[in-house]
């Protein structure tokens, strides 16, 4: 048998054997996708095992995340230290192969694959990272970012809609070194895709602007391979639909019981004998396979070599490019942004315009802030007055037109994230945020540190009404593990909020901002980088605690002043953040919030979910417990009760 049938024959033994010996597990995708696989790999990917993150490596992305077992694989057979013990633990707590790709857990892994779509959209995110990199920094004879994105889709993943949406994205904006191997079987867990599928993917993907080309026989490499380096002569994003059998030479060969269920013992060793496989040991790996890997890295490791000369030369010639370059790969944030001017601000406003100047103060110092809007950019303050926008014919450009796809965007956004080179930031509106929240889950479970500008963060969104005006999505937000949220009070808190989510590498930041001007309040500062702080104690002694977020700190303030004026010692706390102010040592918070000090009241604008812990059994939130309503802000905080003398009635019902 020739050695790369051979080898691709290995990875479905491999496969099923582990599957098998984990009684769990997808068969049916390794199994037919397996020869598209490993002749990508093989023949067309520049990638180097030895230097799993060399940074002008080809990506690839396994969006079709059930299939894990495929990844894993070929991680194997091409050196990247995945042994074959970690091959039997496939599924089993703590190894390097767990049930779906973890991004950061296994070497090799470029994204966490496991929600359907999503692997194909941070793909997109890839190729648009590429793009840029390589408009701004590759000079005539020095191709320095020069990489291809490859993508393993399924049908599930084409029936997802965030695939259309970052597909739609990839036409627009001619992502020509994206490429998409569709494993066409036409099965999904529920059966043949037909009772619910029955579109033409290639058609539609005409529509969207990509190149498209079918391969009939899904077991031919010399087909996959030829087809493959078609694809990359084109000038748009490519689809390679590339039929196959689900199960293909197994008893459940076209069967949608082949695609999440192992095979079984019986039905392995018939397996084995349709494929000609001639060996008894299990998890074997014949010594032809090991040679032609092993000459397939050495060939990878001198494509590295030779680009490695051609950068050493490059940084000669052009030194600031060189290091500008290096700078955005290690995300290094000047020390002198977060100066005095990073902290001042001229006038009152909004925070979604407070956010917008920090943006642009950030972007002047900072060339690889990389982002844009879902179609709101005048609404969320998010463009960047000293670039330009991406586009096909402008690909130097820092600004994205992300259109209205909050789910790609965001999802994008990780791809961007993951590439290395940019720092991301994407924004809506805060009751949109059930759009993302998939995708900034993702961003947290890889921790990566992707920017979310949320705005119109309440009810203060006033006459848009209920479907506008967020309630629960920043107690949804601050569920999230590694996600941190801010919602700030002026425009000091604002830049610490960004100094914040600047400084913490691992992980995502998602910010509220509001609609409605906010005044710069003189105690505001830094220590909103601790999540909750001291605004002022009012009185020698502190009879009840005020705390709030966002715009109903100014609220709270000004209901102090007239409590103290009753004779009761104040604290006013501002909270931006209660998941740092957790994260903080408990002398800290004891400091903010003393345990003696049993009296306290909560004002956030939105649900009450989530502040109990605060205020105790003894305190009182003040929130929404019900939706909003179609009206100028002004009459709705008064209608909802955020108002100074209702915070003062309800303060002064516990301290008598």
């Amino acid at each position: 048998m020739d050695s790369k049938y051979l080898a691709a024959n290995t990875l479905k033994v491999l496969s099923v054997e582990a599957i098998q010996k984990a009684n769990s597990g997808h068969p049916g995708l390794p199994i037919g996708a397996a020869p598209m696989a490993f002749a990508l790999w093989n023949d067309v990917m520049k990638h180097n095992p030895k230097n799993p993150n060399w940074f002008n490596r080809d990506r690839f992305i396994l969006s079709a995340g059930h299939g894990s077992m495929l990844l894993y694989s070929l991680l194997h057979i091409f050196d990247y230290g995945v042994t074959i013990d970690d091959i039997k633990e496939f599924r089993q707590l703590g190894s390097k192969t767990p049930g779906h790709p973890e991004y950061g857990h296994t070497v090799g892994v470029e994204a966490t694959t496991g929600p359907l779509g999503q692997g194909l959209a941070m793909a997109v995110g890839m190729a648009l990272a590429e793009s840029n990199l390589a408009a701004k920094y590759n000079k005539e004879n020095y191709k320095i970012v020069d990489h291809y994105t490859y993508v393993l889709a399924g049908d599930g993943c084409m029936m997802e809609g965030i695939t259309n949406e970052a597909s739609s994205f990839a036409g627009a904006n001619k992502l020509s070194k994206l490429i998409v191997l569709y494993d066409s079987n036409n099965i999904s867990i529920e059966g043949d895709t037909n009772i619910a599928f029955t579109e033409n993917v290639r058609a539609r993907y005409e529509a969207l602007g990509w190149d498209t080309f079918l391969v009939e026989d899904g077991k031919s490499l010399k087909d996959i391979t030829t087809t493959i380096e078609k694809a990359k002569l084109t000038d748009k994003p490519s689809l390679i639909e590339i039929k196959t059998k689900i199960g293909a030479d197994s008893a459940k060969e076209g069967l949608a019981s082949a695609h999440g269920e192992p095979l079984g013992l019986d039905n392995i060793i018939e397996f084995k004998k349709n494929l000609g496989w001639d060996y008894e040991e299990e998890f074997y790996i014949p010594e032809e396979v090991k040679d032609l890997t092993a000459k397939t890295n050495e060939k990878n490791a001198l494509e590295e070599d030779k680009w490695n000369k051609l950068y050493e030369e490059y940084k000669m010639i052009y030194p600031k490019e060189a290091l500008e370059l290096e700078n955005s790969i290690e995300k290094l944030i000047p020390d002198e942004l977060f100066d005095e001017d990073f902290y001042s601000f001229e006038k009152d406003d909004a925070s979604r315009s407070y956010s917008g100047i920090v943006l642009n103060k950030i972007s002047e110092k900072v060339p690889y802030l990389f982002g844009g809007s879902a179609d709101l950019a005048p609404s969320n303050k998010t463009e960047l007055k000293n670039s330009t926008y991406y586009s096909p014919e402008n690909k130097i450009g820092n600004n994205v037109h992300f259109g209205v796809r909050e789910l790609a965007m965001s999802a994008i956004s990780n791809g961007i994230s993951l590439h290395g080179g940019l720092l991301p930031y994407n924004a809506t509106f805060l009751v949109f945020s059930d759009y993302v929240k998939p995708t900034i889950r993702l961003s947290a479970l890889m921790n990566q540190q992707v920017l979310y500008v949320f705005t119109h963060d309440s009810i203060g969104v006033g006459e848009d009404g209920p479907t506008h005006q967020p309630i629960e999505q920043m107690a949804m937000l601050r569920s999230i593990p590694n996600v941190t949220t801010f919602r700030p009070a002026d425009g000091k808190e604002t830049a610490a909020a960004y100094e914040y989510a600047l400084r913490k590498k691992d992980g995502p930041t998602a910010f509220a901002f509001t609609r409605q001007k906010l005044e710069n309040m003189y105690e505001t500062g830094k220590d909103a980088m601790k999540g909750g702080y001291v605004l002022k104690d009012l009185g020698e002694r502190i009879d009840i605690i005020l705390m709030a977020s966002g715009s109903e700190v100014k609220l709270i303030y000004d209901a102090a002043q007239r409590i103290n004026k009753l004779g009761y010692g104040v604290r006013i706390v501002s909270m931006p953040s209660p998941d740092v102010f957790d994260m903080q040592s408990e002398e800290y918070k004891d400091s903010i919030l003393p345990k003696e000090v049993k009296k306290r009241v909560s004002v956030e604008a939105l649900s009450t979910y989530g502040w109990d812990k605060y205020v105790g059994l003894d305190g009182i939130k003040i929130g929404m417990e019900s939706f909003g309503a179609s009206a100028p802000a002004n009459l709705l905080f008064d209608k909802f009760g955020f108002t100074v003398e209702n915070i003062v009635e309800k303060a002064l019902s516990i301290l008598n």
